[in-house]
Formats: structure tokens, sequence, C-alpha cells
């Protein structure tokens, strides 16, 4: 697959488009189920993720951890889920710890699709410019797509 696509169509926002050949309902499952969610959210090599949690539905939390195994370094998000829609759409609240800002940002992601590829499209609305600046500058279209290879992965060895 192609990488995903990055654009940023407001001072607030990031939209991120990645295909997958598989099934919609299998690429859900790598969004939904937390033991998925923990074998491609790892970021970086070195990195692990020591809490994935999710209780998955409307006004259910969640939480991810994720740990520097060289230097025990440790961040994570919390959030809560606020509309769902399987298997087309997931709206989440999502506070990250590592930053001057607390802000809360929006998640919103769209599944279609067509001819056995589903295209999963993320739209990120942040509080404010700075915020959304400061998840570029800390690498989230690198990790993203590091995240979206270890999904076509598992898709493989699910099919």
């Amino acid at each position: 697959m192609k990488p995903a696509a990055f654009k940023t169509p407001s001072d607030t926002q990031v939209q991120v488009v990645r295909s997958f050949h598989a099934p919609v309902e299998s690429v859900w499952k790598s969004f939904t189920v937390p033991e998925r969610g923990a074998r491609w959210m790892l970021g970086p090599p070195g990195w692990s993720m020591p809490v994935c949690e999710m209780d998955f539905r409307i006004g259910g939390k969640y939480e991810n951890r994720f740990r520097n195994e060289a230097e025990g370094t440790e961040f994570g998000w919390t959030g809560e889920f606020r509309e769902i829609e399987p298997p087309t759409k997931i709206v989440q609240e999502e506070s990250f710890e590592l930053g001057d800002t607390d802000e809360a940002a929006v998640i919103t992601i769209t599944f279609e699709e067509t001819g056995g590829v589903t295209t999963v499209a993320t739209r990120i609305e942040y509080a404010s410019k700075g915020a959304r600046d400061a998840a570029l500058a800390a690498g989230m279209a690198a990790s993203m797509e590091m995240g979206y290879c270890r999904i076509d992965d598992l898709l493989t060895e699910s099919s």
C-alpha cells in the first residue's frame, strides 16, 4: 500500500488517509480490539506498550502508555469514545500527556471498503494551532505510518 497521506486542512486539523488490502471488518478490529492495538501502536523500535486498555462503547474510556525500553521513559494518552457506528465510524476525545497542553483533541475515524480495499480516514481536531503543531513536530506522521505498516502485517497474518 501507499504510505498514509497527511494534510493540514486548517490551523487546528490534521487529516490522514491510508488504505489497506483487507475487508472493513478486519481493519475495524485492528482499531477496536485492544490486543490488536497493542501489536501495531508501538512506535519506533525499542518501544513497548505496557498499557493498552479500552472499554469500547459510547462513554467508554481508553488508555495507551508507551515505554522507551532503553531509557525507561514513558508517555501516553487517555480518552473517551463519543460515537461508534460499526464498522464505519469512531469519534473519540483524546488527551496526550506529552507537551505543554492538556487540551483534548477530537478524533474522527471513518472506514470505507471498496473492492476489498478499506480506506481509513482520520481527522484530528486539536484545541489550538499550537497543539496541532506540537503533535506534528513530535513525529506523529512517521509514527502513524509505522503503525499502519504493522496493521498491514497483522492483516496478512489473519487472512
